[in-house]
């Protein structure tokens, strides 16, 4: 299987699990918590039938990937994307993040600018910043909340998942109609094989600021975000994201939960595609 080594920790490698596939312009995928890069099969068969190459990997600690218990933090989690970009030598590359994912995006083009990237897509993004306070008062939530989400992982991640899945498909509204009972026992069981450092460190990390990074964003911009999402409301994730970046292109999927890669993806797919085209 193919891995990239992006550090240690202590005498271990640190190895990200990637997958390479097809040809043309790439384009790297940037899975949420707590899943892996299979949670974009429907968005990787579309671009693969659009004629582009796709490229997936696990972020540290879920999936496949090693599961240190160093480095959950997204100046650490953009430098590893850099060093995936950098080792593949990827060019005019689009980097599409999802949830969590979103993260390494804004971080990596705040961090390390533009030269190897053409665009850029948030879906269900955690930007500009979750926490609520005096300077962020359309925050989501405050800080205490995101410790609270840690603390619950690490009593019982197994728990906490199922009930995460609740909202995170709006399973109440969707199951058996745009998701099976299948397919959400896969993504618990994909949930399930991370690391637990990872998943307990994960929720730390969704209070980042990214105010400062969304200035430097300067190349062309797909902001799309479920209605119905109850994980990061859009309210306070894109619309506030697209007010402090009125260049993106902004789309809102009405109803669409905070699982849309899987039960809205036609319509993901096709926002997608349309900005990849242009």
């Amino acid at each position: 299987m193919p891995f990239i080594t992006v550090g240690q920790e202590n005498t271990t490698d640190i190895e990200l699990y990637y997958e390479d596939h097809g040809t043309g312009q790439p384009v790297v995928l940037i899975h949420g918590f707590p899943l892996d890069g299979h949670s974009w099969e429907k968005q990787s068969a579309a671009l693969l039938a659009a004629g582009h190459r796709v490229i997936t990997y696990d972020r540290r600690g879920f999936g496949r990937s090693s599961q240190p218990t160093v480095g959950y933090d997204y100046d650490t989690f953009a430098a590893d994307l850099n060093t995936v970009l950098e080792k593949l030598d990827l060019r005019d590359a689009v980097l599409v993040g999802f949830s969590m994912g979103t993260g390494e995006v804004g971080r990596y083009l705040g961090t390390y600018g533009s030269t190897r990237i053409a665009k850029a897509a948030f879906l269900g993004s955690l930007e500009p910043c979750l926490v609520k306070s005096d300077d962020n008062p359309g925050g989501a939530a405050p800080a205490e909340f995101f410790q609270g989400v840690s603390d619950a992982v690490k009593a019982d991640r197994y728990a906490y998942y199922t009930a995460f899945f609740q909202d995170f498909f709006n399973l109440d509204e969707n199951l058996g109609t745009r998701i099976s009972d299948e397919a959400v026992r896969n993504s618990w069981n994909v949930a399930a094989s991370g690391g637990a450092h990872a998943a307990a460190a994960a929720p730390l990390t969704w209070g980042t600021d990214f105010r400062q990074d969304i200035p430097k964003i300067d190349v062309p911009t797909l902001i799309l975000h479920g209605t119905g999402d109850r994980i990061l409301p859009v309210e306070s994730t894109a619309r506030l994201f697209h007010q402090a970046l009125p260049s993106a292109d902004y789309v809102e999927i009405e109803g669409a939960p905070h699982g849309l890669l899987w039960t809205h993806a036609d319509d993901v797919n096709r926002a997608l595609l349309e900005f990849l085209a242009k």
